[in-house]
């Protein structure tokens, strides 16, 4: 009996061991050595992000489309300058920059054509909540992320084959042109029904533009989240890298700016265009890389764009709340000098009525 218990024991121990060095889901354990199934965690995690952010991306761009005046935005594509400028930002300055700063910094060839890949790329939809925010203009900053995505169709490949022919053989580039459709489409649809909203009920359009503006703000910092959740373990790489992915939107926001200012541009289409310039379609890059190469190529590229979209995300925050000081201060020193200008017209009028004997009306004592 005795040993028969301390053999139940010994069992009993022997499962309470197994049990910890195999976990429930292992699907093959032999002693400690376990075969557990393939985590999905952040695939699933990819999946429900990717569809709440497109409703949340086209529920902020619907209130985007609010803010925009169809007669000033049809007048922008009946007089499309401030799009061409843009266009010359967009499709001229950037891939050049990419060019320059792979050149300068003697990157590896595979990581020279990620960066390029980056300044080919349309403009980003967050550049249109940021312009909200800065005062920017909105019919402009719409139309030219609308037709920058359009004509990214035939712009990208004729950049990469320009710029990547010292590096690799552009064909060896996938482009996918349905996720250049669906941004396309993703953009205009909610867009086109927030211009109606705004034709035929302007007030509620403005309360549709508020909330949304606020959610638009969160819907940035919720995709640099789980951006870092998502890819916390693609960090490591080369100190290059990460200095060209500090200097490409910092110039991309300054020369677009200069640019427009050399074309005549006021300063608020100026700030737009600047923001459409410096802030790029990083999923899009990210979707022609995963379909272009390797998964050892990848390990050497795969990060570069969501190292561009924290700081091309940090730099338009700084843009944004330099524009706000400065806005306050203008706002504060131009009240200050209405009331000086009112005293001393007070005076005036009062030393003017004294020396004449004139009437001194209640409003100037």
């Amino acid at each position: 009996m005795q040993t028969y218990l301390l053999s139940q024991q010994f069992n009993t121990r022997s499962l309470a061991e197994n049990s910890t060095a195999c976990p429930a889901n292992a699907t093959i354990c032999n002693g400690t050595s376990c075969v557990l199934p393939e985590d999905n965690f952040n695939e699933t995690l990819s999946i429900i992000l990717s569809a709440v952010l497109t409703i949340m991306l086209a529920l902020v761009m619907f209130s985007m489309g609010c803010n925009v005046e169809l007669k000033k935005f049809w007048g922008h594509i009946k007089r499309p300058w401030g799009i061409f400028v843009g266009f010359l930002c967009q499709f001229g300055i950037m891939p050049l920059t990419a060019f320059l700063l792979s050149l300068v910094f003697d990157v590896l060839p595979i990581q020279a054509v990620v960066v390029l890949i980056i300044g080919c790329c349309p403009g980003g939809t967050a550049s249109n909540i940021i312009a909200y925010w800065v005062d920017g203009d909105m019919d402009l900053s719409i139309s030219m992320t609308t037709c920058s995505t359009l004509l990214a169709m035939g712009m990208m490949p004729l950049s990469l084959f320009v710029y990547t022919k010292m590096w690799t053989d552009s064909n060896t580039i996938v482009l996918p042109y349905d996720s250049i459709g669906i941004s396309l489409v993703s953009l205009v649809i909610p867009v086109s029904f927030g211009i109606y909203v705004n034709h035929r009920w302007p007030g509620k359009a403005k309360i549709i533009l508020k909330i949304g503006s606020i959610a638009g703000a969160f819907l940035i910092v919720i995709t640099a989240v789980v951006g870092g959740i998502l890819y916390k373990g693609s960090w490591i790489i080369s100190p290059k890298l990460w200095i060209i992915g500090i200097l490409f939107p910092a110039a991309g926001y300054s020369l677009g700016f200069l640019l427009a200012r050399i074309a005549g541009l006021s300063w608020h289409r100026c700030r737009t265009v600047s923001l459409e310039t410096g802030m790029q379609n990083t999923q899009l890059c990210s979707a022609i890389i995963q379909l272009s190469f390797s998964p050892e190529q990848l390990e050497l590229m795969f990060t570069f764009p969501l190292v561009y979209s924290i700081f091309q995300l940090l730099f338009a925050l700084l843009i944004l709340g330099g524009y706000r000081v400065y806005r306050r201060h203008r706002v504060k020193t131009k009240t200050d000098v209405e009331k000086t200008e009112e005293k001393e017209d007070s005076k005036s009028a009062s030393s003017h009525a004294k020396i004449n004997g004139g009437f001194v009306s209640n409003e100037t004592k």
